[in-house]
């Protein structure tokens, strides 16, 4: 009877806690701005992420072939101690009510921004550039039908 008592103390110690490993954990601001964007462009009614200037220049650089569509087009953060405001600049689709969609955007953006990078975000503040029409195309790298020489 000794042995099973024992055996289920020895069970019921409690498992060695890991060694606390030193060092600094940094993302970079780029990081922070291609997730907020991607937590914008989840949200119905935006169309696309940017200023009209934003997008003509990477509408140039699609259709010259330089390299490929920002993730962070529109969208700029400041990382200070683990805290972190973003500004993102969109186009709402025609349709939508405008101050609804900029406030699921910075209600989605703060959500995905606190959860996927573990900072606490401070601000955000979104700016609506534009309307998307009915019917007017969402900017797309045109494929490259160059003959094979």
């Amino acid at each position: 009877m000794s042995e099973v008592l024992a055996e289920q103390t020895e069970q019921t110690e409690p498992a060695p806690t890991p060694a606390v490993v030193k060092g600094r954990i940094k993302v970079a601001d780029e990081v922070v701005e291609k997730v907020a964007a991607l937590a914008a462009l989840e949200v119905a009614g935006v169309a696309d992420m940017g200023g009209d200037l934003a997008r003509a220049f990477e509408s140039v650089r699609d259709r010259i072939g330089i390299g490929s569509r920002r993730g962070n087009q529109g969208v700029s953060a400041e990382i200070q101690d683990r805290q972190v405001a973003v500004n993102l600049v969109i186009v709402v689709e025609y349709g939508h009510v405008v101050m609804e969609v900029a406030a699921e955007v910075k209600t989605n953006v703060a959500r995905t921004v606190g959860r996927m990078l573990g900072m606490r975000v401070t601000e955000v503040n979104v700016t609506v550039d534009d309307v998307r029409l009915p019917g007017e195309p969402r900017p797309t790298p045109e494929p490259d039908i160059s003959p094979i020489s």
